[in-house]
């Protein structure tokens, strides 16, 4: 299956991916405070959900706005998303460079790629300016 212009589909996967991993990041980053032990680990845990929390409720409203952009056929709505998915692309690559571990910069990267090719489906969604998005023929199919 390819994803062409369906920026609802893409935006949950991107939902789901997003989640799946900023979890990740959370529980390594809980783990590795409290492998001391004292304080540290409970406000690193607190901090952790509170970001866990923020971070699907961003993926959330990007989520929405792609279900809307595809639903209205609207080139607006697109190009709101490609600003908000390179805003996203441009934290990530930030957090990856950044990065201290190992599965934070590999988390971060995979999210920028996501981002990315998100802001692409949106492309092609603005790309049509509100027509309908068809499959063009193959050379073999117009004998």
């Amino acid at each position: 299956m390819r994803v062409r212009y369906e920026t609802s589909i893409a935006t949950l996967v991107q939902f789901i991916l997003g989640t799946v991993l900023t979890f990740l990041n959370s529980v390594v980053s809980i783990v590795n405070g409290c492998v001391g032990g004292g304080t540290d680990c409970i406000s690193n845990a607190f901090v952790s959900l509170l970001l866990v929390i923020l971070v699907v409720a961003a993926y959330g409203f990007l989520l929405g706005l792609g279900y809307v952009a595809q639903e209205r056929r609207s080139s607006r709505l697109a190009l709101l998303l490609i600003g908000c998915e390179a805003f996203a692309a441009l934290i990530f690559l930030f957090d990856a460079r950044q990065a201290p571990s190992l599965v934070d910069k590999m988390t971060n990267t995979l999210s920028f790629v996501v981002a990315i090719w998100v802001a692409f489906v949106a492309f092609n969604l603005y790309r049509a300016k509100g027509a309908r998005i068809v499959r063009r023929p193959h050379a073999s199919s117009q004998r």
